[in-house]
């Protein structure tokens, strides 16, 4: 049986790769209190470095950018405490991009309704489900403040994905490894079968 094909990561230096989740052979299980300490401290300092970049720059305060976007404590739930989940994984976080915008008031119900929905279906087509996404696609529909930056929350959206993902390497490759692929997960090793050798006749 032909092994595994190795992961493109392991052509750049270990030193690199090792920020971007490759490890040679797979990591040790880590205990409880390790995963637990830096899923806390992933979080905080995730959600800080995009609340400091959208609250103290200027560019953005003129354009009324929300401090956060709410669906981004999901998605730190997900990438800093969950961080070997499939929904996890850099794919799915890049993909949360799936915002509509909401033309009529009156229409707010349909919108909210359509802009989820289409979210959920077109994440899986591209294998890129994320559940806060769907949070992401709901909120110019039910959110007067995200309504009003029209499209312009797409790239804020994009600029969110890559700060939170940026913190999730630098950290989550400390002690633990992320992710555990970027775009497709390898393929499982299947098991070697046994050799069914018989057992020769011991003479007496």
């Amino acid at each position: 049986m032909n092994p595994p094909p190795a992961s493109r990561l392991s052509r750049l230096p270990l030193w690199l790769s090792r920020w971007l989740g490759y490890r040679p052979s797979p990591p040790p299980k880590q205990p409880e209190y390790i995963v637990w300490f830096w899923s806390w401290v992933g979080a905080f300092c995730g959600l800080s470095v995009i609340m400091a970049v959208f609250g103290q720059a200027h560019y953005f305060i003129e354009r009324n950018v929300p401090l956060l976007v709410a669906s981004y404590g999901a998605s730190a739930v997900l990438i800093y405490g969950a961080i070997e989940a499939p929904l996890a994984q850099p794919r799915a976080l890049l993909f949360h991009l799936l915002p509509t915008e909401e033309r009529f008031d009156q229409l707010r119900w349909l919108s909210a309704a359509l802009s989820c929905s289409t979210a959920i279906v077109v994440m899986q087509i591209t294998g890129t489900t994320h559940p806060p996404a769907g949070a992401t696609a709901l909120l110019p529909s039910v959110d007067d403040g995200i309504r009003q930056i029209g499209w312009y929350y797409l790239p804020v959206v994009l600029l969110s994905s890559a700060l939170a993902l940026a913190v999730a390497l630098l950290l989550n490759n400390v002690q633990r490894r992320y992710p555990v692929f970027w775009f497709t997960p390898a393929a499982p090793v299947a098991s070697k079968p046994e050799a069914l050798e018989s057992v020769p006749d011991q003479k007496v």
